[in-house]
């Protein structure tokens, strides 16, 4: 009898974790292809604490699930990250325990790790419009692609907090520090889709309506080739993310807590929100 390797009684399957994941994932798969969709109430996503929480899981499950093949990553309607949930950041903003401030913020942080890390198939972002913050986990991505209407900016200094939550080492990585210092310090102009483009921040610019088709017409372009030749180019492909993440991300992490914990900082969504329109508007 043929042993499968593939298997267990502990892998995951999707109608488990779709259920476990639902209230910030909607997931679809076909032929080995796996879309996961960040919504909020099947609609346009709200950044918040417990979503930082469930994706830090989310990600492991999906690289352990052998059959996903391919991961499409995209988010609700014509907004990457709509808004945010002000009142679970206000309920976080008061907690004062300091297991649970560090639980709170470290725990999620490590998402970050856990998309480069825990998923070793190809990715493709498919970023289908502009948002307020956290585009890292697009940006991660093998292969990202956007819509004309995406502005790429980071708001974290500009609100009294320290940019370490991978957008800045991110930006570092593939624009140069001194063009990501720009964008860090809140400087110079956010970067619209055709300076992303530019940049090499993305690899396409796609109409609105076609940007999922698009992605699709990617991952079935790579889902071809056999397993072996998929998952091992896409090693090659994510070494100098993980290379630059293992050198560096801990200490962003750590300088972003070590912030919070000496300005006792909240966030200021009525600014961040201003400042998005902002950069929007100058983009």
């Amino acid at each position: 009898m043929e042993m499968n390797f593939s298997y267990t009684s502990a892998t995951p399957k999707l109608e488990d974790y779709s259920k476990k994941f639902a209230e910030v994932l909607k997931f679809e798969r076909k032929n080995g292809i796996l879309v996961a969709r960040m919504h909020t109430n099947d609609g346009p996503f709200f950044w918040s604490p417990q979503a930082h929480h469930m994706l830090l899981e989310a990600w492991v499950t999906i690289g352990l699930d052998p059959d996903n093949e391919v991961l499409i990553l995209t988010s609700t309607g014509k907004s990457w990250i709509s808004n945010f949930d002000r009142e679970s950041f206000k309920e976080w903003d008061a907690v004062t325990d300091p297991d649970l401030r560090f639980n709170g913020l470290y725990r999620p942080l490590k998402s970050v790790e856990n998309f480069l890390w825990g998923i070793d198939i190809p990715t493709i972002g498919a970023i289908n419009g502009p948002g307020s913050v956290h585009f890292n986990f697009g940006m991660l991505c093998d292969v990202t692609i956007c819509t004309p209407d995406f502005v790429f900016h980071d708001e974290h200094f500009r609100g009294g907090h320290i940019p370490g939550d991978s957008g800045g080492l991110i930006l570092q990585g593939l624009i140069g520090s001194k063009r990501a210092a720009g964008t860090m310090y809140n400087l110079t102009k956010a970067i619209d889709a055709k300076g992303a483009l530019e940049l090499g921040l993305v690899n396409e610019v796609v109409p609105n309506d076609q940007i999922m088709a698009k992605a699709m017409e990617y991952a079935e372009k790579i889902i071809k080739q056999p397993r072996a030749t998929r998952r091992m180019t896409h090693q090659l492909i994510v070494r100098p993310l993980k290379k630059l993440f293992t050198e560096d991300y801990m200490f962003h992490i750590t300088s972003e807590m070590y912030g919070f914990a000496l300005e006792k900082s909240k966030h200021d969504f009525d600014l961040v929100k201003k400042a998005w329109e902002d950069s929007k508007n100058k983009a």
